[in-house]
């Protein structure tokens, strides 16, 4: 019988804040993102959301739910081999357009 935790689903949350002008290269890199993902079995749902703002920045948030713990281990190991071939540094990207990132994994309350 499968505990609590393996049974639970996984979400992952991301908010992106970019300069204007980085907008479209953001939202490129989230949309090659989120194809990877929803190719990945145990994937739910996968959205990409964009605040409206009026401040000079775009603003996004990612929602990823994955079936459960074990699902979304394998999946961000496979996501990471993919940038290891691609030789794509998420930390750096972020950087180089100049935004601002928070992400987080959750659980259901």
């Amino acid at each position: 019988m499968k505990s609590d935790t393996e049974s639970r689903p996984i979400y992952r949350v991301d908010r992106f804040e970019v300069p204007l002008e980085a907008r479209e290269v953001l939202l490129e890199r989230l949309n090659v993102i989120r194809g990877l993902l929803q190719s990945i079995e145990g994937c739910r749902q996968n959205l990409v959301l964009e605040q409206p703002s009026g401040e000079g920045m775009a603003k996004f948030v990612t929602f990823v739910e994955w079936q459960n713990e074990e699902v979304f281990l394998e999946a961000k190991a496979r996501i990471a081999d993919e940038y290891r071939k691609v030789a794509f540094d998420p930390q750096a990207f972020l950087k180089q357009i100049g935004a601002k990132a928070v992400m987080a994994n959750m659980n259901a309350v």
